[in-house]
C-alpha cells in the first residue's frame, strides 16, 4: 500500500538503526513530508541545541503521494534546526530521490548523533547501511554520485548527497540531488556536514500498492490537463522559469545593487530569449509533465563545454540583479558552481552584493578583499566569491557564517546594508511596491522565503469575484479582497491561504508549480482530496488537508517560539520603509512599506492563524488543532 512505508531512526553515532511503521493517526494528522517533518523535529530536537553540534536531528522524508499515479509527486523534503537562522530549517526539492526512497520502503529518516569519520547511507528494498565515504569526502556533487553508483555497480541508484560547501559548514549549504535540484535556503547542507554525511543512496524495486488504480489513472488525466493548459506551465515547458525575469524586471520588481536599484538595466544578455539560445532541451522531474528544467552547455570562456542544468529566475536574480552584473556566462558560470559546491544560490548572490555595498561605501576595503575589486558589475568578482565562500576563504570565510554573523564580525554599521529576515538574506525581488508579498517574506518560518507563502496571483489584477473563488475555498472567507497589489486590504488572508496551501503541498509531496502559486487555475485542496484517496485509500475532506497544514505550520510556530523567536522578528530592513524605490512602472516608482499599515497587517495575520498580538497560537488554537499536549512522542 501507499501508506506502509516505515519511519527510520538512525544514530551515526552509535551506528544503531531502528524501523517502525507510521500510524494511520499520524497520517491523517500530518499526512507526511514537511508536515511529520516538522512534528518530528519538534518532538525530536531538544530546546537550545546548537545547529552544528550532535544533538541537532536532520530529517529526509518523501511526500505521502510520491511516487503514486499522481502527476509531479517528487518532492524531497529535509528538515532540522537551521545553522544559519536557529529557527525552523527546512528545505524542498524535486528530482527522483524521494520516489525511489519510497520504493526502497522508507517514507521518513530520522538521522541523530556524529559519524566519527565520514559515512553515506546506502538504502535497498528495506535495508539501511551505514558504509566509508572517505572516498568521496572532498567530491563535488556531480562527482559524488557518479562515484556511488559505480562503486554500488547501479546507474539507477538516486542520491542526495552535499558538496564541498556542507564539507566546511557553510552555514546556508544545500543537499543536492541529480545535476541541479536543490534543497536549498536555510542550510540544510552544513547540517548533514556537521554530522560527517556525505550523502544518502537509495534504490528500490518494492511495489507501491495504489488504493483505486483506475479511479486514479483517469482522475490524473483530467488533473494534467487542468496543469498544462495553464500558459504559464506551457512556457515553463519551452524556456523554465527565467521567463519570470523579464516580466518583474521590466515593471520594476527586482532588487538591483544589493536594494539601491529595483530594476536591472541593459540585461538583454541574461533574459529567457539568451539562454535558449544555449539551451539544449528541457527536462523534468519524475511524473512531470510540464518539464520546466532547462539543460545548457557553457558556451565560451574559461569553462567552456562544461554542461550543467538551469539557470533559474532565482539565479538570474542572485547573480546578476544583486550584484549588478548582465552577462550571460556569468549567470550560467555561477550557477554551475553553486551546484557542484552545493550552496544556496540566492544567499551566495545576496551576500556578495552586500559585501559590493559595503566595499564602495568603504566598509570594506582592499585589505578586507585580498585585492578583489567588489564593485557592482564586476563579473569576475561574483564568479571568484562563489569560490572564496565555499572554501572559506578571506572574506568569503565570513560571509559563509551568514550575514548576522558577518554583520558583526565586520562591523561599522554594515547591519544597516543587510537585507534579511530571521538571519535569512532576502530574496533577489523587491517587494515594496507589493505588501502582500512583502507581508509573506516577513512572516516566513524559516525567513525571507518565496517557497513559503507567497501570493503570485495578487499580481494578476484579477477581478473581486475569482479572488473570491479561489480564497473562499476550502473555508470561507468573507473579508476584503482586492484586485490592486498595492492595497494593504485583505492581503493578509491571501498570505495566510498561500501559506496554508503551500505547507499542504509539502504535506503531499506535490511540485508547487502545480497548484495556485503562479496559476490561478491550477489545482488545491478540492482536487488534492480525491487524488489523495484514489492513490492512497485515506479519506480527507479538502477541509481535513486544510487543517492538516494548519496544524504542521503551528508545529512550525512552536518551535520558533520555543528557539526564542518573537513578534519583532517578523519584520523587514528599515529600507523597505525609508528608501522609496527609484525605476519601473510608475505605478511602483517612489513605493515604500508604510510602517503604521504593515504593522497592521501583521496583526491580522496573526488573527487569521489563531494567534495572540505577539504571535503565540493561543490555547484554543493549539487545542482546535489537537497539538496541545506538544511534544506527544508518538513518533
Amino acid at each position: 500500500m501507499a501508506l506502509n512505508r516505515k519511519i527510520a531512526y538512525i544514530n551515526l553515532t552509535t551506528g544503531e538503526i531502528e524501523t517502525k511503521p507510521i500510524p494511520i493517526s499520524m497520517r491523517k494528522k500530518f499526512l507526511g513530508g514537511r508536515g511529520l517533518d516538522m512534528y518530528l523535529m519538534y518532538n525530536h530536537v531538544k530546546p537550545g541545541v546548537d545547529p552544528l553540534g550532535p544533538d541537532n536531528v536532520a530529517f529526509v522524508s518523501a511526500g505521502i503521494l510520491v511516487s503514486t499515479l499522481a502527476s509531479a509527486t517528487a518532492r524531497t523534503h529535509i528538515g532540522g534546526k537551521s545553522p544559519l537562522t536557529g529557527y525552523v530549517g527546512s528545505a524542498n526539492m524535486g528530482g527522483f530521490f524521494a520516489p525511489e526512497m519510497r520504493w526502497a520502503g522508507f517514507d521518513h529518516l530520522v538521522i541523530k548523533g556524529k559519524a566519527e569519520k565520514p559515512v553515506y547511507l546506502w538504502i535497498h528494498n528495506g535495508e539501511i547501511e551505514i558504509r566509508d565515504a572517505k572516498n568521496i569526502w572532498g567530491k563535488t556533487v556531480h562527482e559524488t554520485q557518479q562515484i556511488v553508483r559505480e562503486e554500488l555497480g547501479d546507474r539507477e541508484i538516486k542520491i542526495l548527497t552535499i558538496g564541498p560547501a556542507g564539507e566546511k559548514l557553510v552555514r546556508f549549504a544545500n543537499v543536492m540531488t541529480g545535476v541541479k535540484d536543490a534543497g536549498g535556503r536555510s542550510g540544510m547542507g552544513a547540517l548533514l556536514g556537521s554530522k560527517n554525511l556525505k550523502c544518502i543512496a537509495c534504490r528500490g524495486t518494492m511495489d507501491i500498492k495504489i488504493a483505486h488504480p483506475q479511479e486514479a489513472l483517469d482522475y490524473n488525466k483530467t488533473f494534467i490537463t487542468q496543469i498544462t493548459s495553464a500558459k504559464v506551465s506551457q512556457t515553463q515547458g519551452k524556456i523554465g522559469t527565467p521567463f519570470i525575469w523579464g516580466s518583474t524586471n521590466s515593471w520594476g520588481g527586482i532588487r538591483t545593487n544589493n536594494f539601491q536599484y529595483n530594476q536591472l538595466e541593459y540585461s538583454d544578455d541574461i533574459e529567457a530569449e539568451s539562454l535558449d539560445e544555449v539551451n539544449i532541451g528541457m527536462a523534468g522531474c519524475f511524473g512531470c509533465q510540464v518539464h520546466c528544467r532547462a539543460r545548457y552547455i557553457i558556451p565560451d570562456g574559461p569553462y567552456k563545454g562544461v554542461y550543467d542544468e538551469g539557470p533559474e529566475y532565482t539565479a538570474q536574480g542572485a547573480f546578476c540583479g544583486e550584484p549588478g552584473c548582465t552577462k550571460r556566462n556569468t549567470l550560467l558560470v555561477c550557477n554551475h558552481l553553486a551546484n557542484i559546491y552545493g550552496m544556496d544560490l540566492l544567499e551566495v548572490g545576496s551576500l556578495t552584493a552586500w559585501a559590493m555595498e559595503l566595499y564602495e561605501k568603504g566598509i570594506l576595503t582592499d585589505k578586507d578583499t585580498d585585492g578583489l575589486e567588489l564593485r557592482f558589475g564586476n563579473d569576475e568578482a561574483m564568479i571568484e566569491m562563489c569560490h572564496r565562500i565555499a572554501r572559506r576563504e578571506g572574506l568569503g570565510d565570513i560571509l559563509a557564517e551568514g550575514g548576522l554573523r558577518a554583520a558583526k564580525k565586520i562591523g561599522k554599521d554594515s547591519i544597516k546594508y543587510l537585507i534579511h529576515v530571521k538571519g535569512m538574506s532576502n530574496l533577489h525581488s523587491d517587494e515594496r511596491g507589493t505588501p502582500s508579498l512583502a507581508l509573506g517574506i516577513a512572516t516566513g518560518s524559516r525567513g525571507s522565503d518565496h517557497l513559503r507563502s507567497r501570493p503570485a496571483v495578487d499580481l494578476y489584477h484579477l477581478p473581486e469575484p475569482v479572488l473570491r473563488k479561489i480564497y473562499s475555498t476550502p473555508v470561507a472567507y468573507d473579508g476584503p479582497l482586492t484586485s490592486d497589489y498595492k492595497d494593504y486590504e485583505g492581503k493578509p488572508w491571501q498570505v495566510f491561504w498561500h501559506e496554508t496551501c503551500y505547507e499542504a503541498v509539502d504535506c503531499l509531496g506535490i511540485c508547487k508549480y502545480h497548484t495556485t502559486f503562479l496559476a490561478a487555475t491550477g489545482p488545491n485542496f478540492e482536487e488534492w482530496s480525491r487524488v489523495l484517496y484514489y492513490n492512497t485509500g485515506l479519506e480527507m475532506s479538502p477541509v481535513d488537508i486544510w487543517t492538516v497544514a494548519e496544524r504542521a505550520y503551528n508545529m512550525e510556530r512552536l518551535f520558533n517560539l520555543r528557539e526564542g523567536l518573537t513578534r519583532k522578528d517578523d519584520w523587514l530592513n528599515d529600507r523597505y520603509f525609508d528608501e522609496p524605490t527609484t525605476r519601473g512602472i510608475p505605478a511602483v516608482q517612489g513605493r515604500t512599506i508604510d510602517r503604521e499599515k504593515f504593522a497592521k497587517m501583521i496583526g491580522e495575520y496573526y488573527e487569521h492563524h489563531g494567534w495572540d498580538e505577539n504571535g503565540v497560537p493561543t490555547p484554543e488554537t493549539l487545542k482546535r488543532l489537537g497539538i496541545d499536549k506538544e511534544p506527544s512522542h508518538v513518533l
